[in-house]
């Protein structure tokens, strides 16, 4: 049972170390990581397909280590920044994954106001150093 614990121990240890490094993961200079079809300030209804556009790097899927890629997160309503910026992305109303490589969706959003932004997540959903973010928009759904 001892051997159990400690090899458990070092598992749990060997992944909290992979995942601490994939918080590295590089992004080169220039990327840019943008909506293709909507822009701040844009009146929309639900509904919403939304395009990503991605320049500068390639997207990936999910647990896929290829350099120089990564794959989209949908964050509505929240911002991701400081030291969230160095964990994996989480998965909920406001944090949507698309670790299967998509570049685009259509979803519900209630009336009124939301803001929406693009975060690129590497391999196992931690932003990219430096963070490839798109600006942040408001749109207003009817």
């Amino acid at each position: 049972m001892k051997r159990l614990a400690i090899g458990l121990g070092a598992a749990v240890l060997a992944l909290t170390g992979a995942v601490a490094q994939a918080g590295e993961t590089p992004a080169p200079d220039g990327v840019k990581l943008y909506f293709v079809n909507l822009k701040d300030g844009d009146t929309v209804k639900s509904p919403v397909t939304i395009q990503f556009g991605l320049s500068g790097m390639g997207v990936a899927p999910a647990g896929t280590e290829k350099e120089n890629t990564g794959h989209h997160h949908l964050i509505i309503d929240e911002s991701i920044e400081g030291e969230e910026l160095n964990e994996a992305i989480p998965a909920d109303d406001n944090h949507k994954h698309f670790g299967g490589g998509q570049t685009e969706t259509t979803i519900e959003l209630p009336a009124g106001s939301h803001t929406l932004q693009l975060v690129l997540g590497d391999w196992s959903h931690i932003p990219h150093n430096p963070p490839v973010m798109s600006e942040k928009i408001t749109v207003t759904v009817e």
